[in-house]
């Protein structure tokens, strides 16, 4: 029953974190993600087969951690005023919303425990579940994405942080390498050791939030 609760808003989850990656190119100057039909909410039109449906099925039947990516927005950097720098700011967009969605979901949280008396039980605790799951599954996505080994987010993000000559090494060797790091941090369990601290961290901020 569970998973008919946690897919849908995983499935929503990364789908708003590519179209942040899209809005945010676009309002830099770079409208390759509009011109392609991918500056939309559709979901059909950032459905990844392998990302979002078959890794989510794939964890689900094995019991490993739920997760997942929707398919890549094209960006185009050389479109930016500064195609380094800005692309850093294109790639934190994503986690950012998600980290904006997790908010949110604590807040409505906290906005129902002030006013518990006026629901029932049962509607509470629905809320809270579905509430729950929402919180969780989006600061783990912004985690995951934020580590700083490309593609995922947080490498490009690193990369506009660095030194020019030091970014270029980084991203020379991860934009090779990077992808089979990020596999084998996820198929040994090495990637839990990376992702549990600061998602317990943040999960334990928000939960003295509703305390």
């Amino acid at each position: 029953m569970d998973v008919i609760v946690f897919i849908p808003i995983l499935f929503f989850s990364i789908v708003l974190h590519e179209f942040a990656h899209g809005l945010a190119a676009y309002r830099m100057g770079d409208d390759t993600a509009y011109l392609s039909g991918r500056l939309t909410l559709n979901p059909v039109k950032h459905v990844d087969l392998i990302g979002t449906l078959a890794v989510p099925a794939l964890c689900w039947l094995t019991g490993m951690p739920l997760f997942g990516w929707a398919k890549p927005v094209p960006i185009n950097p050389m479109r930016f005023p500064s195609p380094r720098r800005d692309m850093g700011k294109v790639a934190f967009a994503g986690p950012a919303v998600n980290l904006t969605l997790a908010v949110i979901c604590v807040l409505v949280m906290k906005i129902l425990i002030l006013a518990q008396s006026h629901f029932s039980v049962h509607t509470l605790e629905q809320a809270f579940r579905f509430l729950q799951y929402g919180m969780f599954i989006n600061v783990f996505l912004a985690v995951f994405n934020l580590i700083p080994i490309p593609p995922l987010d947080g490498g490009r993000v690193l990369t506009a942080l660095l030194p020019v000559r030091a970014a270029y090494a980084y991203d020379s060797f991860f934009g090779r390498y990077g992808m089979y790091v990020v596999l084998a941090l996820i198929l040994t369990g090495g990637v839990k050791y990376i992702l549990l601290p600061p998602t317990m961290l943040i999960v334990g901020l928000f939960s003295k939030f509703l305390m």
